[in-house]
């Protein structure tokens, strides 16, 4: 029987060090019985000789376009736009499934090209848990995203350009250094506060120093009411931590802003969730996606009013880029070991026909 040979390949977004196969990883494969190719690429966490180490195969960079039909393409973060068609099988987060902005276009280049796409997003296990997800770093990196911002601001400039760091100890003692020692003085809300992201905005929270009763910790049964909430104006920071299916009543809104004038605590809000183009948009308040270069957005507050800026990154994670890879990769491993039995395998069927169902809306919206 051959091999079951992966393809990874490089990540094309600025700053994006993270992988969704590490080297420890790829040896497990390896020696399961997978071939592994590894395109080089020197933006990665991972020296390309650490994957020749272990067994893998190197490869030019970006150079799956040309790789065999039949080996699946697996890497994190959605391609670059384009209307190339796609005819391989990838394995990534193509953020096309919720009708985010130019969804239809990305699932049409699968359509024109016979492609599969199985979404990271959606491999989910028996109680539709998703397999593997970089929920707790995204939290813990928002939360000292929205820190950073939040001491930027006291010194009246915004948050300047963000870099990785080694760790989460590195991490933790740079937000307590930029905050003056620490984070006591602060008053924080995390909404989502019990699933993984949640954890990780709370953790990060309690390192550098704020008070458990300055924590405010809510979930689906203190939003249970609906928004707007009040409540957000009156904390320091705000950490948007919800995993949005459904449409529900904004969080924030512009008006909620306005009203409360100069009255206002609340400075800065990270959007970890980042659902910016999403119709249903709990944070209504910002419509642009942040960068590492440029990690904050200014919201529009009214003249004489207090700042108030917005975090919305979409790769969080990548501030804390071996961890987040480490844990990732080791949680996507027994799904990927039963790549070679994607036809009948529950984890890769059920994403499978989910993505025959996206697939079908987008080629009726773009009437192909």
């Amino acid at each position: 029987m051959a091999k079951q040979a992966l393809w990874l390949r490089c990540e094309k977004k600025q700053f994006e060090r993270r992988t969704a196969i590490t080297p420890t990883t790829a040896k497990k494969l390896i020696d399961a019985g997978f071939d592994i190719f590894v395109e080089r690429d020197s933006q990665r966490i991972f020296k390309d000789e650490e994957y020749e180490a272990v067994g893998c195969k190197l490869v030019d960079h970006n150079s799956w376009p040309n790789a065999p039909v039949d080996i699946p393409i697996i890497g994190l973060k959605e391609l670059p736009e384009s209307d190339e068609p796609l005819p391989h099988t990838h394995i990534q987060f193509a953020h096309c499934y919720k009708q985010q902005g130019g969804w239809s276009k990305v699932l049409a280049r699968f359509h024109r090209g016979n492609g599969t796409l199985y979404d990271l997003e959606f491999l989910t296990d028996e109680q539709g848990r998703r397999v593997a997800a970089f929920g707790y770093h995204a939290g813990f990196a928002g939360a000292a995203a929205g820190a950073l911002a939040f001491a930027a601001e006291q010194r009246g400039e915004p948050l300047g350009q963000l870099e990785p760091y080694e760790n989460e100890d590195a991490m933790v003692e740079s937000v307590k250094k930029e905050l003056g020692g620490s984070g006591k003085p602060l008053k924080v809300l995390v909404i989502g506060a019990l699933g993984r992201c949640g954890r990780g905005a709370v953790d990060l929270f309690r390192k550098i120093g704020v008070e458990e009763d300055n924590i405010l910790k809510w979930d689906m049964a203190e939003t249970a009411k609906g928004g707007p909430f009040q409540e957000i104006l009156d904390v320091d920071i705000f950490v948007n931590c919800i995993y949005l299916s459904s449409p529900i009543p904004p969080f924030l809104t512009q008006e909620q802003i306005a009203a409360a004038g100069k009255d206002r605590r609340l400075r800065v809000v990270v959007d970890v969730s980042c659902d910016t183009t999403n119709p249903h948009n709990p944070l209504p308040v910002y419509s642009i996606n942040t960068t590492f270069s440029k990690p904050t957005v200014p919201v529009e507050v009214g003249s004489g009013n207090p700042p108030l800026s917005v975090v919305s990154i979409d790769h969080l994670p990548t501030l804390l880029p071996r961890e987040a890879s480490e844990q990732f990769s080791a949680n996507l491993l027994p799904s990927l070991l039963e790549l070679p039995n994607r036809q009948t395998a529950r984890v890769w069927v059920e994403a499978e026909n989910l993505f025959r169902q996206k697939l079908a809306e987008a080629v009726k919206a773009e009437g192909l």
